[in-house]
């Protein structure tokens, strides 16, 4: 996997984390670390995890390549 797919994957957890703690305990974790939902921070990491999740919908449709077993 390439560095933007590892980039994208830890993004999309984020925003997965933080969808589950609002519908869990009504937190969200982006909002409170950057001032609410609408400053202009917290719109910038909604982006870039909307963002992410739209690169990832890619990495559905990559080719498998198997795992080297090493020698035998």
């Amino acid at each position: 996997m390439s560095t933007i797919d590892n980039i994208s994957l830890v993004l999309v957890i984020i925003g997965a984390l933080n969808w589950g703690c609002i519908g869990l305990f009504g937190f969200d974790f982006v909002a409170s670390i950057f001032g609410g939902q609408m400053s202009v921070m917290s719109r910038i990491i909604y982006s870039l995890v909307g963002i992410a999740g739209l690169w990832s919908i890619t990495l559905l449709f990559k080719e498998k390549v198997p795992a080297d077993t090493g020698s035998r």
